[in-house]
């Protein structure tokens, strides 16, 4: 007998004939629990409703109670009835990825949001993978052109380099990560919309992102009126995506807004399924989730996984518990400061109080020189700034507050940059080379 027909027939004596079936047993808030079916954690199944034909109702397994299997559903639970049946998939969730998602936009288990039909035979991923090995990663060592002047020419981001962007509401974040997913150099952009209204989605994809954005990103959207399940896998559904585009061998830039409102629907879970709460009521579980979704993000022996993550801190306050586990996590922050949004300087970013942990690893010496000139400038600045407004400060105190006085209108009109507005890298650098010169070009 030949192996190929050994092979066969031992897949076909291992093979699980037997579908497996529960019922559900009781409803509270967010969770279902169900006298079985035989299942593990993070598989997907399903509840089926019996009600004027509608589909059934997808849940993902997330604890047990006892015997009992404690369920999340990923939409509505209207209809669901004591006793309604639960069917076991015996997998974990898995999403579509390729190519004819470019220029969609899709929910978070990857069905295109305008009704149209994926083609049949598309590869589908594990939302849930494990990150990589860290000795398979290569180093960083190539910069990634982001089309903003501030950002490369002050803290330059590399090809696999995760960045955060901290931030208040209403400061500009989704306007800047449209301005990156239309300038850089990426080959193409996944961008994920976590809890957003539903309002601001079209407002992104049509406004900010614009159709020559789209055309080469992939968006997935789980707005904030979806369970909480919903929005948790569209942040694990998004990374999966990107990550199949890494393994094809494309430079992909990676852009989560907001890596906060996927920590809160995962606190909605934990206290859900009993965690207790600890630092302003978020579960254990959510800093466990943290690290297992940021670090998915960077460099495979394929390709490249470079990734934003926008952070909304309260009242602007940086020690927020969620804000300050990312930016541990990730390789620098980028922060926008309302008081510099006020002022009518977009995008608004706070360079002193940002950083890029890998510019000194990719940029020339000469450009290092530069940037730090620039900050020392601004910093010199910002120690004397209430003592300028009022008038207090005399010419001449100190030769550095000097020069920062006199460079501060060409620094502020380097900083500030248009909407529609793209600059090469080598603009950027020649910029900044005029600048510190005194003969500043924007």
């Amino acid at each position: 007998m030949k192996p190929s027909t050994l092979k066969l027939l031992k897949h076909i004596e291992q093979a699980d004939l037997y579908q497996r079936y529960g019922k559900v047993s009781r409803v509270v808030g967010l969770m279902i629990e169900s006298i079985g079916p035989a299942s593990s954690i993070g598989d997907v199944c399903y509840i089926h409703v019996g009600k004027g034909g509608r589909e059934p109702v997808a849940a993902e397994v997330v604890g047990f109670k006892g015997e009992h299997l404690l369920l999340m559903p990923f939409s509505s639970t209207n209809d669901v009835a004591a006793g309604s049946l639960v069917e076991a998939s015996n997998t974990a969730l898995q999403v579509p990825a390729g190519d004819a998602l470019i220029g969609k936009t899709v929910d978070a288990l990857g069905r295109p949001l305008d009704g149209s039909s994926l083609p049949e035979g598309m590869i589908h991923v594990s939302a849930d993978a494990a990150p990589l090995n860290p000795l398979e990663r290569p180093a960083i060592s190539e910069p990634m052109a982001l089309g903003v002047k501030v950002l490369d020419g002050l803290l330059m981001m590399g090809k696999g380099q995760r960045m955060g962007i901290f931030a208040g509401s209403g400061v500009g974040k989704s306007t800047l990560l449209g301005m990156i997913a239309r300038n850089s150099e990426a080959d193409v952009n996944v961008i994920a919309l976590i809890g957003e209204r539903g309002r601001e989605v079209r407002e992104f994809i049509e406004r900010d992102l614009g159709p020559e954005g789209l055309k080469r990103s992939v968006v997935v959207v789980a707005t904030s009126d979806q369970p909480a399940l919903m929005r948790i896998k569209g942040a694990f559904t998004a990374t999966a995506i990107a990550e199949h585009f890494r393994e094809q061998g494309l430079n992909v830039m990676f852009m989560m807004d907001s890596v906060t409102r996927a920590a809160m629907a995962q606190r909605e879970v934990g206290l859900a399924t009993g965690e207790p709460p600890t630092t302003k009521g978020y579960t254990p579980s959510v800093f466990g989730m943290l690290p297992r979704l940021l670090e998915r993000a960077g460099n495979s022996t394929n390709g490249t996984m470079s990734a934003i993550y926008t952070v909304l801190v309260d009242g602007d306050d940086l020690n927020d518990p969620i804000a300050d586990a990312v930016r541990g996590i990730l390789d620098g922050h980028l922060v926008l400061d309302r008081a510099i949004a006020n002022r009518g300087q977009f995008p608004a970013v706070h360079v002193l109080k940002s950083i890029s942990r890998l510019m000194n690893h990719l940029a020339s010496k000469e450009h290092l020189e530069v940037a730090e000139q620039i900050r020392i400038w601004l910093s010199s600045y910002e120690e004397a700034e209430d003592l300028i407004k009022i008038g207090a400060y005399k010419k001449g105190s100190s030769r550095e507050v000097d020069q920062a006085v006199a460079k501060m209108p060409d620094i502020r009109a380097f900083l500030k940059q248009k909407t529609d507005e793209s600059f090469e890298l080598d603009d950027t650098l020649q910029a900044l080379k005029h600048l510190l010169e005194g003969t500043h070009a924007s």
